[in-house]
């Protein structure tokens, strides 16, 4: 028979690399939120589990069972063959450890292959993420990359993690780069998928002695930054982080591709644009219809964004303040790498 397995007990050995995590909910509640890292082979597909769900509370427990345990009989040859493809040891869940999750276990082992089922299932996860995040003792110093729009500091951030730095990429777990135009190109995550996503990465960091991560508000996309990392961002080293006019509009069209998402692009434009000064506005509307994107990202830092940071920018202490001023992002990480090593050295890769 199967075993059950503990969240805590999961964790350690997916942390040690034994086990894989498998959602067998369906695709939409996947898609929706799951275990981070995790696969999804779904027992029912989503009109399966609707179907199922009308039967069960409009007809009665048994004949739900029954049209189940039809539904998923047709499939067991594809189901188990998908799980065979996973290799080494193997951890099933579906939204409370039920029926689902049970009734994979129990045919997988029927056939030869090892699963745990988690106890409890996604519910007693989510559970689990939001008691952690609402005890967690964050002890690390941060380091807050700031800077005008387009400065480069994502590219920093995702720089520095590929070489082994704590790094908090927060826009990068909310799918999202917080503002107007942050959801180009991207899909916005959740609060259930940001709060996992971040402890998942908390856990990963450890004890390090810092963190570095980017000046966000509380609110990033669809989700919220929670109140003991917003406390830490604001109690950090400020790095002020300044790149040419140029190199911040590259930035800014590479990361958004404009010509791809123009229709994207123009309905958030359209959304600040009565907050531009309008023969301003009219002539990056203007811009914008006729495909010179780089001009018009131009005219909007100028008039829009730069004076939004200076506004907001006076709230930082100067005392814990440090400037960095280079020519590309790339530098900005070395000078950022530099500072980090005069204080705690180079990080293990």
């Amino acid at each position: 028979m199967f075993q059950d397995i503990t969240i805590e007990e999961l964790l350690a050995k997916r942390a040690s690399g034994e086990i894989s995590t498998i959602d067998v909910r369906s695709p939409s509640e996947y898609r929706s939120a799951s275990i981070p890292g995790s696969v999804n082979i779904p027992l029912f597909d989503d009109e399966e589990r609707a179907e199922v769900g009308t039967l069960y509370k409009q007809v009665g427990v048994e004949q739900a069972k029954d049209r189940g345990l039809q539904i998923a009989s047709a499939k067991l040859p594809e189901f188990v063959r998908q799980f065979k493809e996973v290799e080494g040891q193997k951890a099933v869940f579906c939204w409370r450890g039920g029926m689902r999750s049970r009734t994979t276990a129990t045919v997988l082992d029927l056939m030869g292959i090892r699963a745990y089922r988690l106890n409890g299932g996604f519910r007693a996860y989510r559970k689990w993420v939001v008691g952690q995040l609402d005890t967690f003792e964050l002890n690390a110093r941060a380091f807050v990359l700031n800077g005008n729009t387009g400065n480069g500091k994502t590219a920093i951030l995702h720089r520095l993690r590929e070489e082994g730095y704590p790094v908090i990429d927060l826009e990068g777990m909310a799918g999202h780069r917080g503002s107007v135009f942050g959801g180009i190109g991207v899909e916005a995550r959740n609060q259930k998928t940001f709060d996992a996503l971040l402890l998942e990465r908390l856990m990963q960091i450890g004890d390090a002695p810092y963190i570095l991560l980017e000046a966000e508000s509380k609110r990033i996309g669809k989700v919220e930054v929670p109140a003991f990392l917003m406390k830490k961002k604001e109690q950090g080293v400020q790095l002020r982080v300044e790149l040419p006019m140029e190199e911040r509009i590259r930035h800014i069209i590479e990361d958004y591709r404009p010509e791809e998402h123009a229709e994207a692009c123009m309905a958030s434009f359209l959304r600040i644009k009565e907050h531009i000064h309008q023969p301003i506005a009219a002539d990056i509307h203007r811009l914008m219809e006729s495909g010179e994107y780089a001009d018009a990202v131009r005219m909007m830092l100028e008039f829009y964004y730069d004076p939004k940071y200076e506004y907001s920018e006076g709230r930082l202490n100067p005392e814990a303040t440090l400037e960095i001023r280079t020519a590309t992002a790339e530098e900005a990480a070395e000078r950022i790498k530099d500072i980090l090593a005069a204080e705690f050295g180079r990080p293990n890769r």
